[in-house]
């Protein structure tokens, strides 16, 4: 399996409200799911959920988690719920990609993400 396929999407608010239920931890770039143990590197992503513009989705961006690196990398400008890329504008939702540390495995989702 490529690093890309075990990647998951974790939006703010979810990891919010673990943290405030002391579900999770969030320390530096490394989520932990507490219940389980399992750790996850993360980065700040964003998921693009539609296209509300009507100028067109040139970059095919509906519908992906993209890192809000490569987000910058392309002059997108992201305000909470959502970002403009040029003259198109979209609703998003910010969160974190994660990818399982070494000996972990993202295949078993369901039992182990929602604490």
């Amino acid at each position: 399996m490529s690093r890309t396929e075990n990647r998951l999407f974790f939006p703010h608010e979810a990891i919010d409200q673990w943290i405030a239920g002391a579900r999770a931890d969030l320390r530096g770039d490394e989520l932990t799911i507490l219940a389980s143990g399992r750790r996850f590197k993360v980065t700040e992503g964003i998921r693009v959920l539609r296209e509300v513009s009507n100028t067109g989705d040139f970059l095919e961006l509906v519908g992906r988690v993209k890192a809000r690196a490569d987000l910058d990398r392309i002059g997108a400008e992201v305000l909470e719920s959502s970002m403009l890329v040029g003259e198109a504008a979209y609703d998003v939702e910010p969160g974190w990609i994660g990818t399982p540390v070494a000996g972990e495995d993202a295949r078993d989702v369901a039992s182990w993400t929602s604490p």
